[in-house]
């Protein structure tokens, strides 16, 4: 019998923040069905192999959670919930949603602040207003969508609209404060909007601007329009998220520009744009660029804003990738670039919530982009929403065994194979020759497919990149106008750090997470494959930072992982944190017990050269 809309959205709320509970603050015990069997005399469900249990000291509570698949990277599944007060013996089944109260109580109990952290009776309520409010809005985005063939369909601007649950890596993955019931419909990807955009005409005088194309700001703005439009000629459009501009038309400052003839509120008009995955970057297919805006909305850890620091140093890290080689050399790796943004600059404000950032698009109808599909890596690795169906990747995996006579297998390795060549490698050599390490999420990378298999990768946003600060003059050198970015430049451990989280723990992971989950191939022969060419990296091709990154991993018993959920019990937002970093925590790191595995056969290699020299 299908599950439904409620079914899904608490089982998927769970899922998404159990995983991050256990991830961040408390791996619990893990029981086969068996022994949980013989210890307790509770029976677990014939498909579930596993009873995980979590001591909530703080409240005196037990939680036991059934689980169908234990996952080496993390992304266990779990069915059922039950509790057991202290003192009792008797297990209580409950529902998901009372399971993910229990923990938040947990995590604020004034004896179990291990870490002393501002844990007050704010952040609770902050935390619980956040996760319920995710809930509902995947609940109500589910009964909208859930019987929605398109959820299903591998176009680009379908699979960015499919993200009805989020990407698992986030406890509260639709959290969106800040948008109005009603508004969803009219605002968000999931729901299929499309809309105009808001345009102001500003006072030239007031603006900065700057370009990398041969269009100027203004031309590619007034292409948005579709239609001339007679404005005074010491004036300039600006477009603003409807959203923001509610927002901006409540500010002193801007009522006063306007009062002094300086800004003028023209309204809605232009093409029709929709929102991406992000909510805030809309997509035309007519036009030959993206629109990134600011939105008064918090989403998962941060209100979503244009930063007036980010603006420049887009330009000048697309400048960097342009001048080097590294396109010609992995043609099969794209950076899409921000290569011009428009903002109203005003005294004494950082941001005045004009700042507009223009994306090349890709995926325009002008380009072959659009007969191939192009999918995210979060798209294709959630898990299914219509009944019946599978995930993406396994979609992909399947219909490659059966077109080519393998096993599945088989052709999750090809697979695989071929998504590390796209993403993975490209990724890595250009930390090590270049110097630039990207914040490659799993929703900031897309994969386009070919007869089943990725064939390239595509990295998107302008707020992820991370400098070596070895490699700083050098990279000066190449684009002098760096020097006005001190702020991209990063010590290279914390760079691995942080480059290692994004690429390994939220990416890689992801696809072989999904990969096992899903039956394709065990999560183990895919780490193995993965040290394997890591290795081969590390030993044979790379010669600048990327050997550090490599060394730090294999090194590391542990390997760093952001901690969103921890994130969100301090309240942090870390787009306004120092160097906009997170809170985090750190995880096993499989790569570490498999090169300590290799070790006593490279010592034997080595005595057996020895002897022979």
């Amino acid at each position: 019998m299908p599950f439904t809309a409620k079914e899904l959205a608490e089982k998927a709320s769970f899922q998404a923040f159990a995983n991050a509970y256990i991830r961040e603050v408390d791996p619990g015990v893990w029981h086969t069905s068996s022994d949980w069997q013989l210890q307790t005399g509770v029976a677990l469900e014939e498909e579930n192999g596993y009873a995980l249990e979590l001591y909530l000291n703080g409240t005196g509570v037990t939680l036991a959670l059934e689980a169908s698949y234990r996952s080496i990277v993390g992304r266990h599944v779990f069915t059922k919930s039950y509790r057991k007060l202290a003192n009792q013996w008797n297990w209580q089944s409950i529902d998901f949603t009372s399971a993910i109260m229990m923990l938040i109580d947990n995590i604020y109990a004034k004896d179990n602040n291990q870490n002393n952290k501002p844990n007050t009776p704010a952040n609770k309520i902050e935390l619980l207003n956040r996760t319920l409010e995710s809930l509902q809005i995947m609940q109500d985005y589910l009964t909208k969508r859930l019987d929605d063939p398109t959820l299903n369909s591998s176009d680009y601007i379908c699979s960015e609209q499919s993200l009805l649950f989020g990407h698992w890596l986030h406890p509260t993955p639709k959290s969106r404060q800040g948008i109005h019931s009603w508004q969803h419909e009219k605002y968000t990807p999931e729901l299929k909007s499309k809309f105009q955009l808001h345009f102001f005409a500003v006072s030239k005088e007031l603006l900065e601007q700057d370009s990398l194309l041969d269009e100027s700001v203004e031309e590619i703005i007034n292409n948005m329009l579709g239609a001339d439009i007679d404005i005074d000629i010491d004036k300039q459009l600006i477009p603003v998220h409807p959203l923001q501009a509610q927002w901006l038309l409540h500010q002193d400052y801007v009522q006063h520009l306007q009062r002094d003839g300086l800004i003028i509120d023209l309204g809605l008009m232009g093409k029709m744009f929709t929102p991406t995955s992000s909510v805030r970057t809309l997509y035309c297919s007519e036009l030959n660029y993206m629109i990134k805006l600011s939105i008064p909305v918090k989403i998962t850890n941060s209100l979503r804003k244009n930063m007036a620091h980010e603006l420049d140093p887009g330009l000048n890290v697309g400048k960097l990738f342009s001048l080097s080689n590294f396109k010609q050399k992995f043609p099969q790796f794209v950076l899409i670039e921000d290569p011009a943004f428009i903002t109203v600059k005003l005294p004494n404000m950082q941001e005045t919530g004009f700042e507009t950032i223009i994306r090349k698009n890709p995926f325009s109808k002008d380009t072959n982009s659009l007969e191939l599909p192009t999918v995210s890596i979060a798209a294709l690795v959630q898990d299914p929403i219509l009944s019946g169906t599978q995930s993406k990747l396994a979609q992909q995996v399947l219909s490659l065994a059966s077109k080519q006579g393998i096993s599945v297998e088989e052709a999750a390795l090809k697979w695989f194979n071929c998504y590390w060549q796209c993403a993975i490698e490209p990724t890595i050599r250009l930390y090590d020759s270049q110097g630039i390490g990207l914040e490659a999420h799993q929703q900031n990378s897309l994969l386009t497919i070919y007869d089943d298999c990725p064939i390239r990768y595509y990295y998107r946003d302008n707020q992820g990149f991370y400098l070596s600060e070895k490699m700083q003059d050098e990279l000066l050198e190449a684009v002098p106008e760096l020097r006005n970015n001190p702020d991209l430049f990063y010590p290279d451990n914390m760079i691995a750090d942080r480059f290692g989280y994004y690429l390994f723990v939220n990416q890689l992971f992801s696809i072989i997470g999904r990969m096992g989950q899903d039956g394709l191939i065990d999560e183990n022969k895919l780490l193995q494959l993965s040290y394997s060419k890591l290795n081969f990296l590390n030993s044979k091709v790379l010669t600048g930072v990327g050997i550090n990154f490599i060394n730090r991993l294999f090194n590391n018993s542990s390997i760093p992982c952001k901690g969103n959920l921890l994130t969100r019990v301090e309240d942090v937002d870390e787009l306004e944190a120092e160097k906009e970093l997170a809170v985090y925590t750190n995880i096993r790191n499989p790569f570490f017990d498999l090169y300590q595995e290799s070790l006593p056969i490279h010592k034997q290699v080595n005595e057996v050269t020895l002897a022979h020299s």
